[in-house]
């Protein structure tokens, strides 16, 4: 697994040598995903059937955020094998170890920038550090992307939004078992290497998708873009060797006194990483904020890249 290089992920020599033209991506074939240019309608108690809705989950297990207009996927209290099962663990993902969760809901896809926008416009939200893209310059902000993960946020960013929306960063360990399921797969659909109908990756398309685009993708519990498209911030902070120690249930990552630096997970892989980077129980990391930084410092909200966004939780 090749770890990113924090802040200078933003790649600009891209962007100087390739102009842009709109990469077309497939309609979404997900559950009803709202525009985000306007504060939601309140959610409805059934769910109107549509010909791009995946048949996943059953409507008493779909609920639609009031706030952002997120649709959520529950995932039922469970038990599940956590870290690398396959021959290409590395050492940060042993051993592999029985975990049991309770109960939460997960956003179905990244939160998108016309959602995120809504946190902006009320003044809650920091914009993105910056507007561009990989190699789109007006991505954030601009309506032809607005169903597209937003990134350039830090986890501080994500953390503030996810908390405007009356939800949370998932756990790592939320995060995982919403991707896997309890059959020990390595992918979110399963044990075959990704494809470009599974996920994007590989800079098979060179920058972000819209959410949703790949529902060959799904995982065990019908959520989408858990492999590729964006890596995503979750709640714990990094450390190599915290499976070897870690609660059997409900873990939430090793507290502040157990590391030694300000390095926060982030999982999934992205739009440029190889096959085994989108492994499910693959771990990746970036400078988060740093408490006794200054507000006025940008280390106190972290590291950003055009490869990062996030989704959000709710327990139940």
């Amino acid at each position: 697994m090749k770890k990113i290089n924090l802040l200078f992920l933003v790649t600009f020599i891209l962007s100087a040598c390739q102009a842009e033209t709109p990469i077309p991506t497939p309609e979404p074939t997900f559950t009803n995903i709202p525009q985000a240019t306007q504060t939601p309608e309140p959610a409805t108690t059934e769910i109107p059937p549509s010909p791009t809705m995946i048949p996943t989950a059953e409507p008493e297990i779909v609920k639609i955020s009031t706030k952002d207009g997120m649709t959520q996927i529950y995932i039922p209290e469970g038990k599940f094998m956590m870290g690398g099962l396959d021959v290409y663990r590395e050492n940060d993902e042993l051993p592999p170890h029985e975990v049991t969760l309770n109960e939460f809901w997960i956003d179905q896809v990244e939160v998108t920038n016309g959602m995120y926008n809504l946190c902006v416009q009320s003044g809650d939200c920091r914009p993105p550090a910056q507007i561009r893209s990989n190699r789109r310059e007006e991505y954030f902000g601009n309506i032809e992307f607005q169903d597209y993960p937003v990134v350039n946020v830090t986890w501080y960013d994500a953390n503030t939004y996810c908390q405007w929306a009356g939800r949370r960063l998932p756990t790592e360990a939320e995060w995982e078992y919403a991707a896997r399921g309890s059959d020990k797969r390595n992918y979110p659909w399963g044990d075959e290497p990704p494809n470009e109908y599974t996920a994007n990756f590989l800079n098979l398309v060179g920058d972000t998708s819209r959410v949703g685009s790949y529902a060959e993708g799904t995982s065990p519990f019908g959520v989408l873009d858990m492999a590729g498209n964006v890596w995503e911030w979750v709640s714990d902070r990094y450390r190599m060797d915290y499976y070897a120690k870690s609660p059997t249930e409900n873990p939430t990552g090793p507290s502040v006194d157990e590391v030694f630096n300000n390095m926060f997970v982030i999982r999934g892989g992205s739009f440029q990483d190889e096959e085994l980077d989108l492994r499910v129980s693959n771990r990746n990391y970036i400078e988060g904020p740093n408490p006794r930084a200054q507000t006025n410092e940008d280390e106190f909200y972290g590291k950003f890249s055009v490869k990062i966004g996030f989704r959000c939780v709710v327990s139940e």
